[in-house]
């Protein structure tokens, strides 16, 4: 088990929430609203919506048309003293996305993390990539997957993870929080409020909170994978409340 606890220290657990890039459809770039018109095509057909009436509750999901508002990531390391986990977690949410995803990029530096994040490879992984490029971002080592072998790609999913290689199998991180009876990211939003939260009632601070929420709740499922007693001592440090590093 103490093996498992030194890997477990190099592990960063992450969620990202995203918006539309910008607040209405009317005040994307000319060029972008042409494209977005032709992505949504099949759903407009299928919707019975406008490109415009779609925009600002489905582009976010995109990187082209959506940007990132908040990173948020959390790490455990042992207290071997007091025989308990110590989780510590933070946010990056700045005004501009280019610093967000800055402040992020040197905190991936600092040491050579695992990546894990539910539906991560699928989405935050990849929807993080594409941002830092069109912010002229360069990608870190962690995410730069180009010529690398698949085990040299340091990435956990824990959706991935639960499929146990049945690849049509989807599963909600809410569900799973249910079936391992962790307690529930959703108390005053979910991921379908994150838009109206960020451009219409100007409240990053509710989307902080919800973000840091789930990636403690993958952090947990990730601890319930491998069998780890639920009674556990887990310590929850928020370095946003502490000013940490």
């Amino acid at each position: 088990m103490n093996g498992f606890f030194e890997q477990l220290k190099d592990i960063l657990f992450l969620d990202i929430e995203t918006a539309s890039l910008t607040p209405s459809f009317d005040e994307l770039p000319e060029r972008l609203q042409e494209e977005w018109t032709r992505k949504t095509k099949f759903m407009q057909e299928q919707e019975e919506l406008s490109a415009e009436e779609l925009y600002f509750d489905k582009a976010g999901i995109h990187a082209e048309f959506g940007k990132v508002i908040c990173i948020g990531v959390g790490f455990f390391r042992m207290d071997p003293e007091e025989d308990k986990l110590i989780y510590r977690t933070k946010s990056f949410a700045s005004v501009e996305e280019h610093d967000t995803l800055l402040e992020f990029r040197e905190l991936l530096k600092k040491k050579p993390w695992t990546l894990c994040g539910h539906n991560g490879k699928e989405f935050d992984f990849p929807y993080l990539c594409r941002r830092m490029l069109i912010n002229g971002i360069s990608l870190p080592e962690v995410l730069q997957l180009a010529g690398k072998k698949p085990w040299e790609i340091r990435h956990l999913d824990t959706m991935e993870m639960w499929k146990f290689g049945d690849y049509k199998y989807y599963t909600r991180l809410e569900l799973l929080a249910a079936v391992f009876d962790i307690p529930s990211s959703k108390e005053n939003i979910d991921g379908s409020m994150v838009n109206h939260t960020y451009y219409k009632e100007n409240n990053l601070e509710d989307i902080r909170k919800y973000c840091l929420r789930d990636v403690e709740v993958t952090a947990r499922l990730y601890l319930a994978y491998q069998g780890l007693p639920g009674e556990i001592d887990i310590e929850v440090i928020n370095l946003d409340e502490t000013d940490g590093d």
